[in-house]
């Protein structure tokens, strides 16, 4: 029964490592720019199916660079595209645009790939099995927490103690003001996106490694639940981000390995609606103060 528990808790800790470097992006996009990413699911999809097509033609230690290189230049490209010429508009207008985007990254993927379910292919460096007793644990699941743990904490000091994370917490203070103190808004924003899409590439590669298929729509819960987690960790805050997505994680495979998998989707909507409810703000977010 132990040995079934810590099974289930290096699962949850694996999933919720996956969750969290995804849920970075939503967090660092609404703390600069307001606005929600709704396509940044939708751009995990795709680095899932660029990963198929790399492997295919490159060794695997090349094929991770690249995907991750693609899906950068995918977000800034959508941001570019769909979001700057938005940048003065209405929040409204830029929150339908993502939606807009998040439908035609789900489309075109339908159009090129078709709606089957694509085998992701195996990286055998992160599928090797270790054997602790009765404990089955595969390199991926051990590695998924503490690369994003480290990846946290990289940020975390670029965020905190360099002049660009210093330029990015202006730019999330004021925009205006950064601007006239010479800040150049546009670049940090592009930075941003930059940051956010590479850490969800290697999270589609932690995500996918474990369950094997990518389909057009493979973005749409999974980035959902991660908006959760950051929403739950108080959006805008990085470390509330990481925190969430472990929590949503672990709650998840927890629920499934009671034999309640059918409610495992529902459960994680309930406990952001419970959490909103005595925190609005999230766990980490700070109460936003109305100017008069």
């Amino acid at each position: 029964m132990i040995s079934y528990m810590l099974q289930q808790l290096l699962n949850g800790l694996s999933l919720g490592g996956a969750y969290a470097l995804i849920a970075i992006g939503y967090t660092m996009v609404y703390g600069i720019l307001r606005m929600i990413n709704f396509a940044h699911g939708d751009e995990f999809m795709m680095a899932g199916y660029f990963m198929i097509f790399s492997l295919a033609v490159f060794p695997w230690y090349v094929a991770v660079p690249f995907v991750i290189l693609c899906t950068i230049v995918l977000g800034v490209l959508i941001e570019r595209v769909a979001y700057k010429p938005l940048r003065n508009a209405p929040r409204m207008s830029v929150m339908i645009s993502a939606i807009g985007i998040s439908y035609l990254l789900q489309n075109l993927a339908n159009y090129l790939f078709t709606a089957m379910p694509q085998s992701y292919p195996q990286i055998d460096i992160l599928k090797h099995v270790y054997e602790f007793g009765s404990i089955s644990v595969s390199r991926v699941t051990i590695i998924a927490p503490v690369l994003t743990i480290v990846l946290t904490v990289l940020l975390v000091l670029l965020v905190n103690h360099t002049k660009l994370g210093m330029a990015m917490r202006a730019c999330s203070k004021d925009q205006e003001t950064a601007r006239i103190m010479g800040i150049r808004v546009d670049n940090i924003i592009t930075i941003t996106f930059v940051i956010g899409c590479g850490l969800a590439a290697v999270g589609s590669i932690l995500y996918f490694t474990d369950r094997n298929t990518v389909q057009p729509y493979s973005g749409s819960l999974p980035g959902l639940k991660c908006f959760v987690a950051a929403v739950i960790g108080g959006i805008g805050n990085i470390q509330g981000a990481v925190l969430g997505g472990f929590i949503v994680g672990i709650c998840q495979i927890v629920i499934t390995a009671m034999g309640y998998s059918v409610f495992s989707d529902a459960f994680t909507f309930a406990l952001l609606v419970i959490i909103l409810i005595f925190k609005p703000s999230g766990l980490f977010g700070e109460k936003a103060v109305q100017k008069v």
